[in-house]
């Protein structure tokens, strides 16, 4: 006999799991330790420059890159004449940043730690900054807090994030599509939604400030691109590492598909424009 409708309809849905966000950070963190963010990393040092200017830094004043990388927020901030401390959990890419601050004279601190549990006093840096890298973090709302509580009242945030929209967008959703990402969490892309920001920060926020803006990849071709991000570019890297030869095969073609769709550098260069949030919070 069939079971009456209303009884299918009060069984109870199917709830997942919620996921196990520290675990999820520490594949994160192999992930990001995995090849060399660096040589992808200086070829972006004109967001942090931009960014320090969108902040209005001023010397003197106290300045923490969170999720740092190699440094590019944290070389702009000391060029400023700011006292700057990055802070990663990849311990080789802040020696990256340090060997890039020492080469140019510049005085940097730097320290291995958590962007979801910054070690530092409430209300002790003049501003926060994160160029593409806390947006990655699996705990969007506590890492929110944290920038939040560092910075003192009347203190700033500087973020430059990747649109959903935009070309990193697209590129991870190929990636996604060969190497699923982890169920349950909050895609990085939220952090380039202005409603999700003000969701994140508004209510400690006394204003919220966000300009779209376009980062050049320039490269030589597509498949120059795709070996760099396949051999130096943690996701990229650990995805290819993730297929077997099939896989990977049908992995670099989509990529190649999407890098040549977005090409606008013509037939002899790789010139593809990638949209990113620049994203100011004042403190309250």
């Amino acid at each position: 006999m069939n079971a009456p409708i209303e009884a299918c309809a009060s069984a109870p849905a199917a709830t997942q799991p919620a996921p196990d966000l520290e675990a999820v950070k520490r594949r994160q963190q192999a992930t990001w330790a995995s090849g060399d963010f660096a040589v992808i990393g200086t070829t972006l040092q004109i967001v942090g420059e931009s960014l320090a200017e969108a902040v209005d830094l001023r010397a003197g004043e106290q300045v923490l890159d969170v999720a740092a990388g190699n440094g590019n927020a944290t070389l702009a901030a000391a060029r400023r004449f700011t006292a700057v401390t990055a802070i990663d959990y990849v311990p080789h890419l802040l020696d990256k940043a340090a060997a890039r601050a020492k080469a140019e004279g510049l005085a940097v601190e730097t320290k291995v730690a958590d962007a979801e549990a910054l070690p530092f006093e409430d209300g002790c840096f003049d501003v926060a900054l994160s160029t593409f890298g806390s947006m990655f973090t699996p705990d969007h709302p506590r890492t929110a807090g944290e920038l939040l509580r560092v910075v003192r009242h009347g203190g700033r945030i500087g973020l430059a994030t990747w649109t959903p929209g935009g070309f990193l967008g697209d590129l991870f959703r190929v990636i996604g599509g060969h190497v699923p990402p982890p169920a349950g969490v909050r895609s990085p892309l939220r952090w380039g939604e202005e409603s999700y920001l003000v969701e994140l920060f508004g209510p400690q926020a006394a204003a919220i400030r966000c300009e779209h803006r376009m980062f050049n990849f320039r490269y030589r071709s597509a498949e120059h691109f795709i070996d760099i991000f396949r051999n130096y570019y943690g996701p990229t890297h650990k995805a290819f590492a993730a297929l077997d030869a099939d896989g990977q095969a049908r992995l670099h073609a989509d990529m190649k598909q999407l890098l040549e769709a977005r090409n606008v550098g013509g037939a002899d260069s790789l010139v593809v424009p990638a949209e990113y949030l620049e994203v100011v919070v004042t403190r309250h």
